[in-house]
């Protein structure tokens, strides 16, 4: 498939590329062996985060705490 880069340095995704890979806001942009590479990159780590918090029972006046300690000065 071709995709065109226009004079702002950009291109449209082909549908049936989108659709392979699923929908995506976001992706990541390499260079391997000449080849331009993209990787969709699904931005949940804020969620992510949370849940391993959650897991870990490490809880919001933990992490409070824990910040009030790095943020002294000795």
């Amino acid at each position: 498939m071709l995709a065109k880069r226009t004079s702002k340095n950009q291109i449209t995704l082909p549908k049936a590329i989108v659709q392979q890979t699923g929908e995506a806001d976001y992706y990541d942009v390499a260079v391997e062996g000449g080849k331009i590479v993209l990787t969709p990159v699904r931005l949940q780590q804020g969620e992510a985060v949370r849940a391993k918090l959650e897991a870990l029972g490490i809880t919001p006046e933990d992490v409070a705490d824990a910040i009030a300690w790095a943020r002294k000065r000795t």
